[in-house]
């Protein structure tokens, strides 16, 4: 692995970071839980970022990211007493497809404002292409986040709350 990829996983998780900062602060968490927001979001999109850089689909490198996101959500809720989802759900916005759903969407209306036979079956293969994508980023990030839980569950629904 070289500097400048270093570098690049670096930066996009530092910038994964600040996003779910921005997103945890919204549902108004413990403080503590913004910070491990920020940290889960940090490595879980690195290593994304890393896995496609690498070769791996995006959707794959999503479920995975996601699934690590979701292990290190159960052991930070019983670290620091604060339920999973407080961190998760912030953890894993920055990776929501918003291009593909806009690229989606774009190619949905230039093909219903085209009146070319060759261009509109170009614009109606990028509409599937990126809106099928779009469906399995989503799915990868329910799913990865949500097979801890089914594999844990006396981790995951457990007390968590101090009284």
């Amino acid at each position: 692995m070289t500097t400048e990829m270093i570098r690049l996983v670096l930066v996009d998780g530092l910038m994964a970071a600040i996003a779910a900062i921005g997103f945890a602060v919204i549902s108004n968490p413990p403080r503590n839980a913004i910070f491990v927001s920020a940290i889960l979001a940090a490595l879980g999109h690195a290593l994304r970022f890393f896995l496609i850089k690498s070769g791996l689909e995006i959707s794959l490198a999503t479920f995975v990211a996601a699934s690590f996101i979701g292990l290190l959500s159960i052991l930070f809720a019983r670290l620091i007493h604060c339920p999973a989802e407080v961190f998760s759900f912030p953890s894993l916005l920055p990776m929501i497809p918003g291009l593909f759903a806009y690229r989606t969407i774009l190619s949905l209306i230039k093909f219903m404002q085209s009146t070319d036979a060759v261009k509109s079956q170009g614009f109606i293969l990028d509409f599937f292409h990126n809106g099928m994508t779009a469906l399995f980023i989503l799915l990868a990030l329910v799913v990865g986040v949500s097979l801890p839980i089914l594999f844990f569950p006396k981790l995951s629904f457990s007390v968590t709350r101090k009284y």
